[in-house]
């Protein structure tokens, strides 16, 4: 499990401003489905163009909700002018920092205000300029230059944590190698990636495996699960019913589950549990 701030938690378990403002002056959506993680966030100006109230929408996980919450939280009162200046760091650090495996959260979340203050000046919000380089989550070199310049980004492991390209197949590492090269005017060694199941296909996996070996029998003593978020390997999942309260869970965690998703899965899979 990952290692989340009191305040990443609070933001994630109680979440301010969820939902959407009808007849919003500004709104910007990124990220899909497909990818994981997705965001609307929609606000409104009052009468002394200050921003009154902002609310948002997310798929994803813990640090995205956080995120999300956060953002909303730090742009209220604020001109659109100060708005645009927070950066994704201002937002980890609101939180009192974030997994550096989840900053991409942080990014999705200042990517979305660009987009909605865009919408509000009435600019062209075109599609994405640049070269696709992460063909898994459509991620261009202009991002992947953007992050490497903002944060000081040095290995391809650092970018997909920023942005998740690289987080797939693996096909784009020697690309994003030469794109950290350009920046930073220094080699970088990219390591060779091994043939392997992509992120996308071990989540389709997970959850046929789940819904067609592990659910019917935990069903059969009450219990159940539910995946909950899956990230570098580690499957979080929520225990419900009997299963929730049995004292054995771990065993059945350990001994059935991960066990299970390492036989029809992937070998290198872990189970992480998810409290209520």
């Amino acid at each position: 499990m990952w290692e989340y701030t009191d305040k990443v938690k609070d933001h994630f378990i109680n979440p301010r401003n969820v939902g959407f403002i009808d007849n919003p002056d500004g709104m910007g959506e990124v990220g899909s489905l497909a990818c994981g993680d997705a965001l609307k966030l929609t606000f409104k100006l009052g009468d002394d163009k200050k921003i009154s109230d902002a609310k948002f929408q997310t798929f994803g996980c813990a640090s995205a909700i956080a995120s999300s919450s956060a953002l909303t939280e730090m742009i209220k009162g604020l001109t659109l002018k100060e708005a645009a200046d927070i950066t994704n760091d201002d937002i980890a650090q609101f939180l009192g920092g974030l997994p550096k495996e989840k900053m991409h959260c942080s990014v999705m979340g200042r990517d979305a205000l660009e987009k909605a203050i865009a919408y509000y000046e009435g600019a062209t919000i075109q599609q994405k300029e640049g070269e696709i380089v992460c063909e898994c989550f459509g991620i261009t070199d202009i991002e992947i230059r953007r992050a490497v310049q903002e944060s000081g980004l040095k290995t391809v492991e650092d970018v997909t944590d920023y942005v998740k390209a690289g987080g797939g197949c693996g096909n784009c590492h020697d690309r994003i190698g030469e794109i950290i090269s350009e920046v930073r005017g220094k080699p970088v060694l990219v390591k060779p990636v091994p043939k392997a199941l992509t992120n996308v296909q071990k989540i389709k996996m997970i959850e046929e495996t789940l819904d067609r070996e592990i659910k019917p029998a935990l069903k059969k003593d009450g219990g159940d699960i539910e995946l909950v978020d899956f990230d570098h390997n580690t499957v979080f999942v929520r225990l419900r019913g009997t299963c929730s309260t049995c004292a054995k869970s771990q065993v059945t965690l350990k001994s059935y589950v991960e066990t299970k998703l390492k036989e029809l899965v992937s070998s290198d899979l872990v189970v992480s549990e998810v409290q209520q």
